[in-house]
C-alpha cells in the first residue's frame, strides 16, 4: 500500500457495447465481460440476444500498491455466454495501461475498439468503459475492501461445477489452465487454516490481512468476484522515495522524466573524470559581530568560493573537470569576512591540502562518500567537514553542483528538462441569439435590418462567425469556431456579438474555460447552454442572451510542429493514451570544429559558447553549455517513451547568449548553428548508431557550416508484434478522421499552438527562448522562400525522372537498341497471354528479388540534413535576402518591385502548367459532350466497332496482337505521331473561352 492511512480503489464502468460480433449461431450473442486487474477478477451479468448490450455495472479493485499503478495492466475480456455447456466463445479484449487511469471525476467515456486475441480471430465491435481511481484515507476500507474480495470456497467455485451447480450464473470461459485451478485451491486450503489458528488477530502484514479477511463472513456486494484461476500477486516490495508533487503534468510524462533510465546507464556517452568537493560546515572558528565565514578552494590556476555564511553551514558540492586541472594539489582554506561599514576585512583561519592522486574513486550505483572532518593546519581548534571523490557525469550530485566547464552556477548554463505545455482544441458552436436589444443604448436604432456576427476571444485568439441579417427570423448561425488552449487554461471565453450596421458591440458574454466538458469522440453531444449577454461593462444591462455549445476535444492531436516532422501522434486525452512501444535513448557526445560566434571583449577573434536541445513528443532537453571552447563535450544521455516509430528526433546545436548581459541588464539572444533530425523508422532496433553530422545554418549572408556533433542514437523495443502492428494503425488519433479539420484551418491552428508552446517556454526559468524554440519546431516553413520553392520542384522532378526512364526503357525495347531484351519481351507477352493467373505472381516475385537485392546497398549511416537536397549551396543573395525579410516587408519599393515581377514570371509559367492539364482533362471530356460533333461521332463509331470485333475476338489474341504491334521493329514504324494520339489532340477544350 502507498501509506498506512490510504487507500486505493479501481473503479471500472462497464457502459455498454457496440456492433459485437455475432457468435451463437443464430446471428446475435449474449455477451458478458470479465474484468483482471492485478490478480482480482470481476464479471458483468450477461446480457441475452444483444449485438449491442448495455450493462451500467460498475466494478471495485483494491489497488495493492498506488505507487506501481501505473504499471499495472487492466483487460478486460468480453465473451458470449453459451448455456448449453458448450465452449464460451471470445468476442475481444482490451487492454488499459494503468498510466491512463485518472481521478474520479475526471473520467470519460470512452470506446475502445475490441481487439483480436490471435490472428485469426473474427472480432468486432468497441466497448464503452470509464476507468478512474479513489483514493479513500483511513484503514477501514482497505480491510473491508480485502473482506470483499477474499471470497469462502463455495462462492468461489470453478466453471466446471459451475454449471452443474448454479444453473444461474453465466459460465465463465473455458480458456483457464487446470494447473492454475489446483494451485488456487491449495491457496485457499491454506487462507482457511490461517484464518483458522488467528481468527482475531489484526491484519499486520500481507498474509494476516489475507487471513482476517477470510475468516469474516463476506458482506453482499453487487458485482460478486469470479474463482480467479491464476495466482495471487504478491505484495510489492515498499520503496523508501518521496512522492512527487502534483506538477499538472501526466504520469507519463512525469515517469519519463523521474525514472530516466539512460542517467543510470551512460553507454551511449563516454565516462568524463570530475573532481567532487562537497564542503559541509565547519566547527570552532569564531565570528564577531556581523561576520560571516565562507570556505576557498584552490586547485592550480582554479579559485572558487562558497557562499558567506554566519552559522558557517554551506554544504556545497564543487565539480571541476579533471581534464582542464593543471596542478596535482587542493588546498581548502576557512575565512571569516568582517564587515566595518563600507570596509570589508578577510582573515583566513586554516587551510588544509589534498593530494589528488590520493583521492579515491566512485562509480555509481556506490552510496555517496560520507564527508569527514579535517583540522585546519594553523588553527588547532576549527575542523572543516568535506568529502572528496572522483566521479563521473553519472554523478547524482552532478546536476546541482558547481560545474567548472559550464561556469559555476549560472542558471542560463545548466542541463535542464522542459515539457510543451498540454494543448487541447476548444470547440465553439455558436447556434443563435435571441431578444437582442438593438439600438436600445445612446445610439439610434439604425434603419432597415442590422448584419450581426459574433465574435469569440481566448487570450490572443480572435475568431468570428459569418454575417447574418436580423429580420423576422431569429438570428441563427450553426457555426464552429476552434481555438487552441493550453493548461492551465485561461479563465474566460469571450464571445462579443457585434452590430455591423453602426459598428458597435450588442453585448457580451464569459465562458469559464476551466469548467467546459471534456470528450474523447464525436459519440457524445455536449449539451448546449443559454448566456445571458451584458451591454456595457461600467453600466451593466440585459442586452440579449445567446445559445452556445463548448466543448474541450481532447481526440484530437494539436500540432505544434511541422507535420512532416511531427514526434508526438497521440491524442490530448490521457484515457486514450496507448502505452509505449518502445525507448528512445540519445547521447550527445560533443561537437568539433565550431566556428567562433561572438567575439570575447574583442582580446581574441572570437568564441563560442555552445549547448544542445533535443526535442521528441512533449519533452525538450537542454545540455549544460560549454563556455569558450570550440570542440565542446558534453557527454549527457536522456531517454524519451516512443509511442509511434514514424516520428522524429530533432537536435540543435546553439551558442548561449542570453548569461550575458549587455549595459542596460537586458539579455542576449542564442545564436542558432545548425540542427539535425532522426527519423526513428529508419533505425533498426536494439542498435547504437554512432555518427558525426555536419552542422550547417542559412543565415542573412548565405549558407554556412559551423562545425559537426557527434551524438549516439539507440531505439530499443521489447514487442516486434507491437512495432509492426503500429505500421497498421492510422497515424492520427481517429476523431482526425470522422471530424477532419480543414487544410486551411489545421494550419491556423497549428502557428497558434506553435506561439503557444514558444511564449510558455520563454517563461521557465532559465527559460527556452523564442529563437530556440521558432527554429526546433520550424515554425517558419509556411514562409515564402525561393530557396524552399526550387527545392520542392526538383524532388518532383526526381520523382517524374523515375517514370521518364521507364519510359525510356521501353521505348529502348521498341526500338531494339538490344534485340537479345526485346526478343525476351516477346517470349514474356506469349506467355502472360497463355498463362494470365501468372501475371500478378511474376509481378509480386519480381518486386520482391529487387527490392531484396537492393538491401546490401542500404545506407546504414543515419541520414542528415541534406544541404544539396534544401538548395542552400546554390542560392543567391537576393533570395537569401527575401527569404530572411520580415511580414509585411521592410525594403525599398524599387526592391519590392523587381520580387514581384520576378514572382509573376513564376507564376506565369505555374499559370500555363495548369492550363495545360485542365486542357487534357477537357479532351477528354469533350468526347462525350458532343462539342466536336464529327469527333464525337467517329468515337461512337469506334465503339460500335470494338464491341463487335471483341465479341468475336478472344480477349487474349487482341492482346498478343497489340504487344507484337507495340514491339514491332523501327522499320515497320513511321515518324509521325500515332493515330489515336493525334484524334486526341484534335478535340476541343475550353481553353478559347478563356478571356
Amino acid at each position: 500500500m502507498g501509506e498506512a492511512n490510504c487507500s486505493r480503489k479501481l473503479v471500472v464502468e462497464i457502459c455498454n457495447a457496440k456492433n459485437l460480433m455475432p457468435k451463437d449461431g443464430q446471428g446475435t450473442a449474449s455477451a458478458y465481460v470479465i474484468v483482471d486487474f492485478d490478480g482480482q477478477r470481476r464479471r458483468t451479468k450477461t446480457k441475452f440476444r444483444d449485438l449491442n448490450p448495455q450493462w451500467d455495472e460498475t466494478l471495485e479493485f483494491l489497488v495493492q500498491d498506488p505507487e506501481s499503478m501505473a504499471s499495472e495492466i487492466l483487460e478486460i475480456n468480453v465473451y458470449n455466454d453459451k448455456k448449453t455447456g458448450k465452449r464460451t466463445t471470445f468476442l475481444g479484449k482490451v487492454k488499459i495501461a494503468g498510466s491512463t487511469f485518472v481521478k474520479s471525476g475526471s473520467e470519460l467515456l470512452v470506446y475502445y475498439p475490441l481487439e483480436k486475441r490471435s490472428v485469426f480471430s473474427q472480432i468486432k465491435g468497441e466497448i464503452g468503459l470509464k476507468v478512474s481511481y479513489v483514493d479513500e484515507a483511513g484503514t477501514a476500507e482497505p480491510e473491508k475492501a480485502a473482506a470483499e474480495e477474499k471470497k469462502p470456497d463455495d462462492a468461489a467455485v470453478e466453471p466446471s461445477e459451475q454449471k452443474t451447480d448454479d444453473a444461474a450464473a453465466p459460465p465463465v470461459p473455458t480458456e483457464e489452465k487446470a494447473p492454475e485451478k489446483e494451485e488456487e485451491k491449495k491457496a485457499d486450503e491454506e487462507n482457511k487454516e490461517a484464518a483458522d489458528q488467528k481468527p482475531a488477530e489484526p491484519p499486520k502484514d500481507e498474509k494476516t490481512e489475507e487471513a482476517s479477511a477470510a475468516a469474516t463472513p463476506p458482506a453482499e456486494v453487487e458485482n460478486p468476484p469470479v474463482a480467479h484461476t491464476e495466482k495471487a500477486m504478491q505484495q510489492k516490495e515498499k520503496t523508501d522515495t518521496e512522492k512527487l508533487p502534483d506538477l499538472g503534468v501526466s504520469d507519463l510524462e512525469l515517469r519519463s522524466l523521474a525514472g530516466d533510465r539512460g542517467r543510470s546507464a551512460y553507454d551511449l556517452v563516454d565516462r568524463m573524470p570530475f573532481l567532487y568537493v562537497r564542503v559541509v560546515k565547519a566547527k570552532g572558528a569564531n565570528c564577531e559581530g556581523e561576520s560571516s565565514t565562507y570556505a576557498k578552494l584552490v586547485i592550480g590556476t582554479h579559485s572558487v568560493r562558497t557562499k558567506s555564511k554566519s552559522d558557517k553551514d554551506w554544504d556545497q558540492v564543487f565539480a571541476f573537470d579533471k581534464e582542464g586541472l593543471n596542478c596535482t594539489s587542493m588546498e581548502v582554506s576557512v575565512l571569516v569576512e568582517k564587515k566595518d561599514g563600507e570596509n570589508t576585512t578577510e582573515t583566513s583561519i586554516g587551510t588544509v591540502s589534498f593530494d589528488l592522486q590520493e583521492v579515491p574513486k566512485r562509480v555509481p550505483p556506490d552510496s555517496p562518500l560520507a564527508p569527514q572532518w579535517y583540522t585546519l593546519e594553523g588553527s588547532p581548534g576549527t575542523d572543516v567537514m568535506l568529502a572528496v571523490w572522483i566521479g563521473t557525469q553519472a554523478d547524482e550530485a552532478f546536476q546541482e553542483a558547481w560545474q567548472s566547464d559550464s561556469g559555476g552556477l549560472i542558471p542560463e548554463t545548466r542541463a535542464k528538462v522542459y515539457l510543451s505545455p498540454k494543448l487541447w482544441y476548444l470547440r465553439l458552436t455558436v447556434i443563435q441569439t435571441q431578444d437582442l436589444q438593438l439600438g436600445s443604448g445612446p445610439e439610434a436604432k439604425p434603419k432597415g435590418p442590422s448584419e450581426l456576427y459574433v465574435k469569440a476571444q481566448l487570450g490572443a485568439q480572435v475568431f468570428k462567425t459569418a454575417r447574418t441579417s436580423v429580420g423576422s427570423t431569429i438570428p441563427t448561425w450553426n457555426e464552429d469556431l476552434l481555438f487552441v488552449a493550453a493548461e492551465p487554461f485561461e479563465q474566460f471565453l469571450v464571445m462579443t456579438v457585434e452590430d455591423v450596421t453602426n459598428g458597435q458591440p450588442v453585448g457580451q458574454a464569459k465562458v469559464h474555460v476551466p469548467s467546459l466538458d471534456r470528450r474523447t469522440d464525436d459519440r457524445t453531444e455536449p449539451k448546449s447552454r443559454w448566456f445571458n449577454l451584458v451591454g456595457d461593462e461600467k453600466q451593466p444591462r440585459y442586452a440579449g442572451r445567446i445559445h452556445v455549445r463548448a466543448c474541450l476535444e481532447g481526440g484530437y492531436h494539436v500540432l505544434d510542429e511541422a507535420a512532416n516532422v511531427t514526434s508526438d501522434v497521440r491524442a490530448t486525452s490521457k484515457q486514450l493514451a496507448k502505452p509505449p512501444i518502445g525507448l528512445l535513448e540519445v547521447g550527445i557526445r560533443g561537437a568539433a570544429n565550431l566556428l567562433p560566434v561572438k567575439s570575447n571583449d574583442g582580446t581574441r577573434g572570437g568564441t563560442a559558447d555552445a549547448y544542445v536541445v533535443a526535442k521528441y513528443g512533449p519533452k525538450w532537453v537542454r545540455t549544460r553549455t560549454i563556455l569558450d571552447r570550440f570542440n565542446p563535450r558534453w557527454n549527457e544521455q536522456y531517454t524519451w517513451d516512443v509511442y509511434d516509430p514514424c516520428t522524429v528526433l530533432t537536435i540543435g546545436v546553439f551558442d548561449n547568449g542570453m548569461y550575458k548581459k549587455d549595459d542596460a541588464g537586458k539579455a542576449g539572444r542564442d545564436v542558432r548553428m545548425g540542427k539535425i533530425r532522426v527519423r526513428l523508422s529508419t533505425l533498426d532496433t536494439n542498435r547504437v548508431y554512432t555518427n558525426s553530422y555536419s552542422l550547417m545554418v542559412v543565415l542573412p549572408g548565405g549558407s554556412k557550416r559551423m562545425g559537426e556533433i557527434e551524438i549516439s542514437v539507440r531505439f530499443s523495443c521489447s514487442s516486434w508484434l507491437n512495432l509492426i502492428q503500429a505500421y497498421g494503425s492510422p497515424i492520427l488519433p481517429r476523431m482526425h478522421y470522422v471530424r477532419p479539420l480543414g487544410p486551411a484551418q489545421q494550419d491556423i491552428l497549428r502557428h497558434t499552438a506553435m506561439r503557444i508552446v514558444t511564449a510558455r517556454l520563454a517563461r521557465s526559468e532559465p527559460a527556452l527562448g523564442q529563437e530556440v524554440v521558432q527554429f526546433m519546431l520550424d515554425s517558419d516553413t509556411h514562409v515564402w522562400s525561393m530557396r524552399r520553392s526550387k527545392a520542392n520542384w526538383f524532388r518532383l522532378l526526381g520523382w517524374l525522372s523515375r517514370a521518364a526512364t521507364l519510359a525510356r526503357w521501353l521505348d529502348g525495347i521498341r526500338a531494339w537498341v538490344h534485340p537479345p531484351t526485346t526478343i525476351l519481351m516477346h517470349v514474356f507477352l506469349v506467355a502472360i497471354i497463355l498463362c494470365p493467373h501468372l501475371i500478378l505472381p511474376t509481378v509480386f516475385m519480381y518486386v520482391f528479388f529487387i527490392i531484396v537485392l537492393r538491401l546490401r546497398y542500404r545506407r546504414r549511416a543515419l541520414l542528415n540534413v541534406d544541404a544539396r537536397l534544401s538548395y542552400a549551396d546554390a542560392i543567391s543573395a537576393d533570395e537569401l535576402d527575401e527569404e530572411f525579410d520580415s511580414f509585411p516587408t521592410t525594403k525599398s519599393i524599387d526592391q519590392v518591385r523587381q520580387r514581384y515581377d520576378r514572382l509573376r514570371i513564376l507564376a506565369g509559367r505555374a499559370q500555363t502548367l495548369l492550363g495545360d492539364v485542365a486542357a487534357q482533362g477537357e479532351r477528354l471530356e469533350a468526347l462525350f459532350n458532343w462539342r466536336d460533333p464529327r469527333a464525337t461521332g467517329l468515337f461512337v463509331v469506334f465503339c460500335l466497332l470494338a464491341s463487335l470485333a471483341f465479341y468475336a475476338v478472344p480477349f487474349r489474341a487482341f492482346v498478343l496482337g497489340w504487344g507484337f504491334y507495340y514491339l514491332r521493329h523501327p522499320r515497320f514504324r513511321g515518324d509521325m505521331p500515332s493515330l489515336p494520339l493525334t484524334f486526341f489532340r484534335r478535340l476541343p477544350s475550353l481553353s478559347d473561352q478563356i478571356l
